[in-house]
């Protein structure tokens, strides 16, 4: 379905499509690029029974450019359009009307599977299973969470599994705004809790903050300097070290107009050719996000 069929439908309806920053646009183009490159290379290979595409945020799939106002095809109808195309296609999302403009769109299609509810139970006890190593499935999940919404749970077990690559939204601007504070002990619990989901365990604590004691306060602490880039590669250690994924290229920050990193998209795989794909995509679109 092409832009102008969601416009016909968004009159009837009074739908209304997310809008999306240039940034959004730009991870959509690097998604797609790699999705076809993807899907090439397993076609060849007799021994793969099957191939799925995952979007555990899935959304309407259409947005509007804030940059220009026209309407951009989302990341689960760009999948569709992908040729040769994946086996299956797996789309959730938590919120409902969204999910039936989506699954308007992409009609009476038996190899498409959504799902309205929480990715991160969904993804662990009903995608994953179909997308096992020994049984010659593999997967491409597309984790883009607004915010800090996605449970370590997900990305560990995508890794442990050997046979799902990821790319992964990580939302520094809902960390900065929200827990990476200059003062930590302000931070709400909840907030931190929401961190620590994310992360998988306390030791962000130690990434982004240093001691500084001082003659009044001994045990105070303070941000580390480029507090970004430190947490970023800290947690692509992570993705290696601990999830399990062999292959980490360097992620892309994704800037706003005013230069600040919203986000940082991660890809994570097991085989050196897609992270050797990756980093070239990933440098082909770096200069649309500086």
């Amino acid at each position: 379905m092409n832009p102008d069929e969601f416009v016909a439908r968004d009159r009837q309806h009074e739908f209304r499509p997310d809008e999306i920053g240039y940034w959004s646009e730009v991870k959509l183009d690097i998604i797609k690029d790699y999705a076809t490159e993807y899907t090439k290379i397993l076609s060849k290979h007799d021994e793969i029974m099957g191939f799925s595409y995952i979007d555990a945020f899935a959304g309407a799939g259409l947005h509007v450019s804030k940059d220009t106002g026209e309407f951009v095809l989302g990341s689960p109808l760009n999948a569709l359009a992908v040729r040769p195309k994946f086996s299956h296609y797996y789309y959730i999302d938590l919120d409902s009307p969204k999910l039936e403009e989506l699954k308007t769109a992409v009609g009476d299609r038996t190899d498409v599977t959504s799902r309205c509810g929480d990715c991160n139970s969904i993804l662990i006890s009903e995608v994953f299973p179909h997308v096992r190593y020994d049984e010659y499935q593999r997967a491409l999940c597309l984790l883009d969470p607004y915010g800090l919404h996605l449970s370590w749970d997900v990305i560990h077990t995508a890794g442990r599994m050997k046979s799902i690559e990821v790319f992964l939204n990580f939302p520094m601007m809902d960390m900065n705004m929200n827990v990476l504070w200059h003062r930590p002990e302000l931070v709400d619990a909840k907030q931190a809790a929401r961190m620590t989901r994310y992360w998988g365990d306390e030791s962000w604590r130690r990434v982004a903050y240093k001691s500084a004691p001082d003659l009044f306060d001994a045990s105070r602490v303070e941000k580390v300097d480029d507090a970004n880039r430190a947490v970023a590669d800290a947690f692509r250690r992570r993705l290696r070290e601990v999830a399990g994924f062999a292959y980490v290229p360097e992620p892309i920050a994704m800037r706003n107009s005013t230069g600040a990193t919203v986000y940082f998209l991660f890809f994570a795989a097991q085989r050196p050719v897609a992270a050797k794909i990756v980093g070239h995509i990933f440098r082909k679109h770096a200069d649309r996000t500086s």
